[in-house]
């Protein structure tokens, strides 16, 4: 089997200056387990820190944009847009991110970052609210963290 990002024992960015510039898009989602207590909280903006689902969008849309500072062979590409949908569902918060850009690579990873620091930002909003008495959080998990779909719309020019 051949890894495009390795050369020999190198790990190198795979070159993609021959690929066309086309439509790509990605969507990930991944899940935050909270106490009632903690999910009624959000719901009521009773949060200390503040507005929790605002704060969660905002970090995820820096954190798309950074994703290639974060994931060494990760290129940089030029994003078109960044989207967030937070829906409350029973025991916690689902988290989807999509992103689009027009470019000569996927966002997928870009998308999966995204939602990953959204679920990482509601755990450090929330977490006075989830601790145990030792300090623990017992309740909160991170969860089903995946992509949903990617996609690379070509299209036909006459």
């Amino acid at each position: 089997m051949e890894f495009s990002h390795l050369d020999g024992e190198r790990v190198r960015m795979v070159d993609i200056s021959s690929k066309n510039d086309v439509l790509r898009t990605a969507t990930a989602e991944g899940f935050i387990r909270l106490k009632r207590e903690t999910i009624e909280a959000i719901i009521g903006n009773k949060v200390a820190k503040g507005n929790v689902l605002a704060t969660a969008n905002i970090a995820g849309v820096m954190a798309v944009k950074k994703t290639p500072e974060l994931i060494p062979m990760c290129h940089p590409i030029p994003l078109t847009s960044i989207s967030f949908d937070f829906k409350i569902e029973g025991e916690g918060i689902r988290v989807r991110c999509t992103v689009k850009s027009l470019g000569k690579t996927g966002v997928e990873m870009e998308a999966l970052v995204g939602v990953s620091v959204a679920l990482l930002t509601i755990w450090d909003m929330v977490k006075s609210l989830e601790k145990d008495e030792t300090g623990n959080y017992p309740l909160a998990s991170i969860e089903h963290l995946r992509v949903l779909e990617k996609k690379k719309e070509v299209t036909k020019f006459p």
